[in-house]
């Protein structure tokens, strides 16, 4: 007999209503997802980094994993690891019917989404700093992923980590990162056989389809393919917004005795018409409340079209049982056109001027690393030593036209049209070479085991250089000096095991990042214009605490970091690193199952994000651009006795009020958010058929969901409005 007896089969009419209704779910399935052990599935494994270890095992509740990837320090168990970090699992992404990576992160305390430079670029924002989405890594590797939107079909597991990670990762290319990364680990075959078919709909007209298909072959199952493709076309609860994705994934792995290999090729084409703009303020006009979230902002002719073909190459074999050695590459090439128009408001009454940019962007990425991990002993101490050598290349081509000023109003939209001879940066058909960026890094790190293995020290050093060069728009010569630096980060981390359950941690680590060159304006003119600088450097302390009590796991985390900052000095008119931020906070994060059939994810984060040295001091002691004081999260599940495979779920979101200037005059109130949801596992024809429902922002609140973006700058983005979601998912 099925091990699905147990469940009651749905009518007919029911699957049907559902199916015609848009129902679908992702096409993901976990390495030992919960609700498929629930059914009796065989549990699986699989490695999804080329890697010995493989995929950490899920924690109770299997929404997060006992542990991720650190770095070039590799997988490492939450309990053995002296940082913060939280690994999503794609149990997760499917049950809360997530769509790209910002979706999974609002399951995070220590993070929020905002917007990158003017664009519909995806922005995180962890401990108060920005990550650009162009500066999370694929695999351990920068520069792959599309840089706006990343779908979440590609992803097996999310990595979050918090805190600076220069020695970690390198330095990240955009140069952001400052205060966290973030890693997507691609999909693997599974052990057993997997075929999934989705559909879905989403309230606005957004219809989605999605395969997902895993095999092994070989002997003992060595080789494996993992394809997924996903296409979303349709509008939005926002008026007349348009969004189209289509994509497609392709990974491939091989098990040796002692080789391992993988390859993992994507293609993601993502257009978005008429989707709502971020909006920004003059200096000095109050923020006023948030309109209607579902009126549309965007004038009729914008749009954002980005395709990408991105793919990596990794393999790792051990050259003795104590000994192994790795190397992977990757290349990424795509191409961006845009045409936007971002209202800036004048007034409380909402009258807001507009000047649209069309663009046309082309990228080439290159970009690899190779490494050494061996263990030993000396006496009584174990070693485990790690060496790496990174490289990374980017070539971008853009050009841009600048149309002249028209108006409208964020409460009562007009439609305008472009204004005539725009001001041309190049050519949009042909863009030529702007900017080209070189990094290679060398690190070297030894986490020493004292005391049987109950503390762990960490210590290293990571020496990278960064090239810089910026080309003209119309000749592409070069437009400024090379800006070229180099600068060698440390890290110390320690782990003492206190008990089975508890570890006390410390570390101190740096962030790595880059300034200039000067600007030829400013307020004073600066008298260095295209001067270089060396790299600066953010100093991250922190301490805490970690649970795991098999049930229920957690931690507690206590931070401070100091990030240099860059003006005009007022009194020398030079240029440079001369201010500071300081950021301070604790974070709390919780997740488990404590109780059969209830599974919690959530927590809180205190952050006091202060501007410690400004230009003259005008804004001395001011809070930072978009960093709350206060952000909080509590996710529930809940298994319905009596009804097996009914789970209802509810989320909410809270963020404190954040200022959009540096001055502090601007500010836009706190917010909380709550969704809920609701999935039923059943059996159709022997199958395992899975149907979701999701309701987002249940009370249609209207808020301004962000504030922040390019340093210096803000970008205010308007909360979604409610938003119903259908699925269902057939594994055959």
């Amino acid at each position: 007999m099925s091990s699905l007896s147990k469940f009651k089969p749905l009518p007919l009419t029911l699957i049907l209503a559902c199916a015609f209704g848009g129902a679908a779910a992702h096409a993901q399935s976990d390495a030992a997802a919960t609700d498929v052990q629930k059914l009796g599935s065989i549990t699986v494994q699989a490695s999804a980094d080329a890697s010995s270890k493989g995929l950490s095992a899920p924690f109770a509740g299997g929404q997060v994993a006992k542990g991720g990837r650190i770095g070039v320090l590799g997988n490492q168990d939450n309990m053995s690891s002296p940082f913060s970090n939280t690994e999503y699992t794609s149990q997760l992404i499917q049950d809360q019917q997530a769509a790209s990576v910002a979706d999974i992160l609002q399951n995070d305390p220590g993070v929020r989404v905002a917007r990158g430079y003017g664009n519909y670029q995806q922005l995180y924002m962890i401990r108060g700093m920005a990550l650009y989405s162009d500066d999370i890594t694929y695999n351990g590797l920068y520069g792959l992923l599309p840089r706006q939107y990343f779908a979440s079909e590609f992803i097996e597991r999310l990595d979050v980590f918090r805190g600076a990670n220069a020695f970690l990762n390198g330095a990240a290319p955009g140069n952001s990162g400052l205060g966290g990364a973030i890693n997507v680990v691609p999909k693997r075959a599974p052990n057993q056989d997997l075929t999934s078919a989705t559909l879905g709909w989403e309230s606005g007209g957004q219809g989605y389809g999605s395969f997902d298909l895993g095999r092994r072959f070989g002997p003992g199952g060595s080789t494996g393919v993992r394809l997924n493709a996903v296409r979303r076309d349709g509008g939005t609860e926002v008026d007349g917004e348009h969004r189209e994705l289509t994509a497609v994934g392709l990974g491939l792995d091989w098990r040796g005795e002692r080789t391992r290999l993988s390859a993992d090729f994507g293609y993601q084409d993502h257009r978005l018409k008429r989707s709502q703009p971020s909006v920004t303020f003059a200096s000095g006009v109050p923020i006023p409340s948030a309109p209607d979230a579902s009126t549309n902002l965007a004038q009729d002719y914008t749009y954002s079209n980005e395709r990408d073909f991105f793919g990596t190459l990794r393999g790792e074999y051990d050259i003795t049982d104590n000994l192994t050695a790795w190397a992977a590459v990757g290349a990424r090439n795509s191409k961006e056109s845009s045409l936007l128009a971002n209202p800036t408001v004048q007034d409380v009454a909402g009258n807001a001027t507009m000047n649209a940019m069309e663009t046309a962007r082309k990228d080439s990425v290159r970009t690899g690393e190779v490494g050494l991990r061996g263990k030993f002993r000396t006496g009584s101490i174990g070693h485990t030593v790690t060496a790496s050598a990174n490289f990374y290349s980017l070539d971008s081509r853009n050009a841009y036209d600048y149309y002249g000023t028209t108006s409208t109003n964020i409460y009562n939209p007009t439609t305008q049209v472009l204004p005539a001879n725009p001001l041309h940066g190049g050519n949009l058909g042909d863009p030529l070479i702007t900017q080209s960026t070189r990094n290679t890094s060398v690190a070297i790190a030894d986490t020493m085991a004292f005391a049987h293995d109950r503390v762990l020290l960490t210590l290293g050093l990571r020496h990278q250089r960064i090239k810089n060069q910026s080309y003209d728009y119309n000749t592409g010569l070069e437009s400024q000096p090379e800006n070229s630096t180099s600068s060698t980060t440390p890290v110390a981390g320690v782990v003492y095991k206190a008990t089975k359950e508890i570890s006390l941690y410390a570390n101190y680590i740096e962030g790595m990042s880059q300034i200039g060159p000067a600007p030829t304006f400013g307020t004073p003119k600066p008298v260095n214009p295209g001067q270089t600088f060396n790299a600066v450097r953010t100093k991250q302390k922190e301490v805490g605490i970690k649970y795991d009590g098999g049930k229920l796991g957690g931690s507690l985390a206590l931070f401070t970091m100091d990030m240099p900052t860059a003006y005009i000095d007022p009194v020398t008119a030079l240029y440079g690193a001369n201010g500071k931020q300081r950021n301070q906070g604790a974070e709390l994060t919780f997740y488990g199952e404590p109780l059969r059939g209830v599974r919690l994810l959530g927590g809180a984060t205190l952050l006091d994000a202060k501007q410690v040295d400004t230009a003259g001091g005008a804004t001395d002691g001011n809070r930072a651009i978009g960093a709350p004081r206060f952000m909080a999260n509590l996710g529930v599940e809940w298994d319905i006795p009596g009804v097996d495979g009914l789970t209802v779920t509810g989320r909410m979101v809270h963020t404190s009020s954040q200022y959009a200037d540096a001055a502090n005059t601007q500010e836009i109130p706190a917010w909380t958010r709550f969704d809920l949801g609701a999935r039923y596992l059943t059996e159709l024809d022997g199958h395992m058929l899975t149907l979701r429902a999701n309701v987002l922002n249940v009370a249609n609140k209207n808020y301004w969901a962000s504030a922040g973006g390019y340093p210096g700058s803000s970008y205010l983005v308007l909360g979604a409005p409610r938003t119903f979601m259908l699925s269902a998912s057939l594994e055959y």
